[in-house]
């Protein structure tokens, strides 16, 4: 049986009283990576609130209003919503391969009237959603049978198939990532994942053999990042150029960081991508590692203070979608930090609230009102 296991009971608030609800450490945390966030693209961009500050402090606004609005609604909605969620992001994702633009060198964007979408990121969401809405509805006993594992199965590598055709392995790995974490936080038996486990170092293994191959399974640049994630001194100026001048930037930081708007790598453009995926070598150049840890502090407070509401939450859709949140939102930030240290390949995930990004940003932030809506309005004693 999951420690997620849950009963049903009454008691949430109402009115103002909502408000006052609000899981407040929660969103006080969020601010505050949101503002470390402007401080960076204020930086990156020579002291200047265009193209980046200003854009990202808006999205971050609207994305709070509507973080705070999707929390005052009832989590039985969201849970009824869930299915319609995920197959209007699978649509999208379809929509991608047919009418979808190109934006360095991938197939990610849909243009929908005046706004432009990455339907990737919304599917992140959409696939906890209907996942926890799923085992919400299963009994306990049928969670690690075989027919009842297919179709969540099948829910999570639909997405994933049609991400990795854009290419994005990065995202790719986030869903495939966030739809296991909610069927581990169910109660889906361990043997499932020491297969899953195995069959992915077999696919992996294949991956690699196939390169040069008239059959090879993934993209040419992407085995660059492989290769330069292995060795990035094979090739400084060429393929290993982002993650050599990333670490130069980190190193140089110290203990306490060359100081605000000091970093040279940065503001001399040695840094590529420095608004975007690799943020994060800006902030620890200009403030070292004491600014580093405490942004690594907050995130991980962030996924405390989720993981407490889950526990403490007795519904179990609330329970799941809050812990499969937390779960995307961990891996999101680790996987980052991973790849500008050269721990991991480069995968394109960005840094999440502090990376400069539309989609990301108000879908993230969805997600939390949806983490807050299941706070909320959790049981507060049982029948």
């Amino acid at each position: 049986m999951s420690l997620l296991d849950a009963g049903h009971g009454v008691g949430a608030p109402r009115g103002f009283g909502k408000l006052l609800a609000l899981n407040w450490p929660l969103l006080l945390l969020l601010t505050a990576v949101g503002c470390a966030g402007f401080l960076m693209l204020f930086s990156v961009a020579g002291g200047s609130l265009h193209p980046w500050a200003e854009p990202q402090m808006i999205r971050f606004g609207v994305g709070l209003v509507g973080m705070v609005a999707i929390a005052m609604v009832d989590i039985r909605f969201w849970r009824l919503m869930a299915p319609v969620a995920y197959v209007v992001s699978l649509l999208l994702l379809v929509a991608v391969d047919v009418m979808g633009f190109v934006g360095m060198g991938a197939q990610r964007w849909i243009q929908l009237g005046p706004i432009q979408i990455q339907p990737s990121e919304m599917m992140k969401i959409a696939l906890v959603m209907v996942l926890a809405a799923y085992y919400h509805r299963l009994p306990v006993a049928k969670v690690s049978r075989p027919l009842w594992v297919i179709l969540p199965l099948l829910l999570v590598l639909m997405p994933v198939g049609l991400v990795l055709e854009q290419p994005d392995l990065g995202t790719a790995i986030l869903l495939l990532a966030g739809g296991g974490a909610v069927m581990f936080l169910a109660g889906v038996s361990l043997w499932y994942f020491a297969a899953a486990i195995a069959a992915g170092a077999g696919a992996v293994t294949l991956v690699l053999k196939s390169h040069g191959t008239d059959w090879q399974l993934i993209h040419e640049y992407q085995f660059r990042r492989i290769f330069t994630f292995l060795d990035p001194s094979a090739d400084p100026l060429g393929a290993g150029y982002h993650i050599t001048q990333a670490k130069i930037a980190m190193g140089s930081g110290g203990l306490a960081g060359r100081g605000y708007m000091q970093g040279t790598q940065s503001r001399l453009n040695f840094l590529p991508e420095k608004h975007t995926d690799f943020i994060l070598t800006t902030l620890a150049e200009e403030f070292g590692f004491v600014g580093t840890a405490s942004l690594l502090a907050l995130y991980c407070l962030i996924v405390v203070f989720c993981v407490a509401s889950a526990i403490s939450n007795r519904d179990r859709f609330g329970a799941l979608l809050t812990g499969g949140v937390a779960s995307t939102f961990l891996l999101a930030f680790a996987i980052n930090m991973g790849m500008v240290m050269g721990l991991m390949p480069v995968v394109g995930v960005p840094l999440p609230l502090v990376s400069y990004g539309g989609s990301a940003m108000i879908v993230l932030l969805a997600a939390f009102g949806l983490v807050q809506s299941a706070h909320v309005h959790r049981p507060r004693n049982r029948d």
